[in-house]
């Protein structure tokens, strides 16, 4: 098992110190770098950023949001960033939710399984230096009675297989992710729980290829936090749990909610989400499961983490991405060297 770190959004006012997280995680030999977009800072120019300013590391978007970009332009940035980066870049992809797609962007959130394939096929077409022609539900290329005509990408890519992950939570995405996709990014899983709520559907998807989870990478984002008082390192994740479980979404439409339903807290998940929307953000905290934010984070002294990193590997993670929890960056740095040593407790260098 391999380790990433995710810095998550730029552009929180510790810029300076993300650079500075990902250079450390550069040095100890970290396997890649994600960065996130939602509706503040874009992904693709941390990442030439970041890029710029490492040596060996991968930088990978986690994710580019679907809704964003047209296939043929996402395709573009991933051969440039892979040509710039040495052949560092990893494609994440991901249709977002209904709140930002729609508000932000102007694209309607509808039939989001077909509307990932298309653009994965659109996306391989080109990265393949093909004549790209595409007639879809959602993108028709050329355009028909115009002057358009299929075109290939004019510049060559780094690598002829950029790999392409995506994002994915709710079983269907799961499983056609196992299919399409060349790795998953997942978040809030637990390993007691990865069968049901992960593995299953995804190798469903594989076996639909005609292909196993052997090569497939399995990439959750795991926060994380070091330090002897367990109790107290959960309660710091108390209200990033809440805002997902309860707030991420409508009440009809959360895919965390649903997820959390799935690992068994049904009459929990709904008491969160149920005082979020009301505007109790601090009582939806205090309502979320001891257990949902340890199984789902790394917590405690090196040596608690390292058994929880050998569940995750047991369980199939093949990069476990860190999110340390920190305020400042002597915090983060440590518990970047933490994760290090953690694996090697655990055998899984």
């Amino acid at each position: 098992m391999k380790l990433g770190i995710n810095l998550g959004y730029w552009g929180a006012g510790m810029d300076a110190d993300n650079l500075a997280v990902a250079r450390e995680a550069d040095r100890l030999g970290y396997a890649v770098c994600w960065a996130a977009e939602a509706y503040g800072s874009d992904a693709p120019t941390v990442l030439s950023w970041v890029a710029a300013q490492t040596e060996r590391i991968d930088v990978g978007s986690a994710i580019f949001q679907i809704p964003a970009r047209t296939p043929t332009m996402t395709a573009m940035t991933a051969a440039t960033l892979d040509s710039l980066s040495g052949g560092r870049f990893r494609l994440g992809l991901g249709v977002s939710g209904p709140q930002v797609s729609e508000g932000w962007y102007g694209v309607k959130f509808d039939k989001p399984l077909a509307r990932t394939r298309e653009y994965v096929e659109i996306i391989r077409k080109a990265m393949a230096r093909e004549r790209v022609s595409h007639d879809g539900e959602h993108w028709t290329l050329p355009l028909p009675g115009g002057p358009g005509k299929p075109l290939k990408l004019t510049v060559h890519p780094e690598r002829e297989h950029i790999p392409l992950y995506i994002a994915a939570i709710g079983p269907k995405n799961l499983e056609q992710t196992g299919e399409i996709a060349d790795g998953a990014l997942v978040i809030f899983f637990a390993p007691e729980h990865a069968e049901e709520t992960t593995l299953g559907a995804l190798r469903a998807g594989r076996e639909k290829a005609g292909k196993t989870l052997e090569g497939f990478d399995i990439v959750p984002t795991v926060p994380m936090a070091v330090g002897e008082d367990v109790d107290a390192l959960a309660d710091v994740f108390r209200p990033y749990t809440a805002l997902y479980v309860g707030g991420m979404g409508s009440a009809k439409q959360n895919f965390y909610n649903k997820l959390a339903r799935r690992m068994g807290y049904e009459k929990e998940a709904a008491e969160i989400q149920e005082k979020y929307l009301s505007g109790d953000k601090a009582g939806a905290a205090a309502a979320i499961p001891r257990q949902l934010i340890d199984s789902t984070t790394l917590l405690g002294p090196v040596e608690r983490i390292a058994d929880r990193m050998q569940a995750y590997a047991d369980a199939g993670v093949t990069t476990l991405s860190l999110a340390p929890a920190g305020f400042t960056l002597d915090e983060r740095i440590a518990a970047l060297r933490t994760g290090v040593e953690a694996l090697e407790r655990a055998g899984l260098a």
